[in-house]
């Protein structure tokens, strides 16, 4: 009498089963990994978000108390406008007495519908910062009350909004100018 005996193996159901579990342990992986990427995106997008506006805070921070270096004392005025999104200033750089339009004369500014905040030093405005949702500048005068008269300002308070997707990165200063006329 001949006795049948089967191979050992798996049957046709045994590995659809294990594939079918297979490829929903692998979903799940695959959806983790998305969330785990999009995660890592959004905060290597804050941190550059931070880095860039502390930077551009840094450089118009020092700038601005530059304004009116005047060696020779000639009464150069160190805020020529001073309007809610752009602040134009002059200091005398090279010690000869006259302001050099095209190195000695600042302006930062953010355009209407724009969201790059440009330095503009003569020779057309350069981008500071890109991904800026709001800049707003607001004057001190001498007695710590706001003004709007480029005469009067003594301190400067800049509010800078940096994000271009998600929850924006909100920085602030505020600088005393150095050298204003008296």
């Amino acid at each position: 009498m001949a006795t049948w005996r089967l191979a050992p193996g798996y049957s046709l159901v045994e590995l659809l089963i294990s594939t079918a579990v297979l490829g929903i342990v692998m979903a799940g992986v695959l959806g983790l990994l998305r969330s785990g990427v999009g995660a890592y995106g959004y905060g290597a997008a804050r941190v550059e978000a931070q880095q860039s506006a502390r930077a551009a805070l840094t450089r118009m921070e020092r700038e601005l108390r530059e304004a009116g270096y005047d060696p020779h004392a000639t009464g150069i005025a160190p805020i020529v406008a001073a309007q809610p999104s752009l602040v134009i200033f002059q200091r005398d750089l090279d010690g000869n007495g006259v302001v050099n339009a095209t190195r000695e004369r600042v302006t930062f500014v953010l355009r209407p519908g724009e969201t790059v905040l440009r330095r503009d030093a003569g020779s057309g405005g350069q981008p500071l910062i890109e991904g800026v949702r709001r800049f707003a500048l607001t004057y001190f005068d001498p007695a710590g009350q706001p003004t709007t008269d480029p005469a009067r300002v003594a301190a400067i308070r800049m509010h800078l909004e940096v994000g271009l997707r998600g929850p924006a990165t909100v920085m602030g200063a505020e600088v005393s100018l150095r050298n204003r006329v008296r």
